[in-house]
């Protein structure tokens, strides 16, 4: 397997006042491409500071994070939101849909960052709407939409502009139980069909189950790393 992402001996500490609160402990953590994985532990383990780290959106106080061999935590602002646009999709709790735009203009936004021209835009939205369910819908504003066909919405934005790495930040947390896992289930589809690396920061134990590879994390510490057949 071909390592995309690896972390090493990454801590984060912030400070609060006078103390000093540290998040991560000399975390080392590799991932495979094509992984679909979850990071989990209770509230103030870490999980979403480390998927910080892993994306750019923060930078380690020691250590080093590569992503397809390079440091993300060395790059300078531009350099890093250029590698991020291209490299690495989000997918949030609260979705983070632009709601005056519609659900193409939403899936498409990156890739016109990218300069990705009009007629592949328009056949990429349409593959991946049906990818996730949604046909027929690009029209149609967020506001039109339920809590699970925006959060397939943003799945798909996340994917369509093909990057190497889905981060997914407690992407269940305001879905109901069914429609949670039917998100889930359709992420697992797309990760197998596609071939992206999706990793997961949640305390959902519907992801932690269905994921190929469970890393749990308490007090900023990487206690299980356990792989799943």
């Amino acid at each position: 397997m071909d390592y995309l992402i690896s972390a090493e001996a990454v801590s984060k500490s912030y400070e609060s006042g006078d103390l000093t609160v540290k998040a991560l402990h000399s975390v080392d953590l590799v991932i495979g491409s094509g992984e679909f994985m979850a990071i989990a532990g209770p509230s103030g383990s870490g999980k979403s500071t480390l998927l910080f780290m892993i994306s750019g959106l923060d930078i380690p106080t020691s250590g080093r994070v590569l992503l397809k061999g390079k440091s993300i935590s060395e790059m300078s602002g531009r350099e890093l939101s250029d590698f991020r646009r291209d490299h690495i999709g989000f997918i949030f709790q609260s979705y983070n849909l632009i709601p005056v735009l519609t659900v193409r203009e939403n899936i498409e936004y990156i890739m016109l960052l990218q300069g990705v021209g009009e007629k592949e835009r328009r056949d990429r939205v349409a593959e991946i709407l049906e990818d996730v369910s949604l046909p027929g819908m690009e029209n149609r504003f967020p506001s039109q939409l339920s809590g699970g066909q925006q959060q397939r919405v943003a799945v798909a934005r996340a994917m369509v502009s093909k990057p190497d790495l889905i981060l997914a930040d407690e992407p269940t947390a305001n879905l109901d139980s069914y429609t949670g896992e039917a998100l889930l289930d359709m992420m697992r589809e797309l990760n197998e069909k596609r071939g992206m690396t999706f990793v997961f920061s949640t305390h959902d134990t519907t992801i932690m189950e269905r994921s190929s590879r469970l890393v749990l994390l308490r007090d900023g510490r990487i206690v299980k790393d356990e792989t799943r057949g």
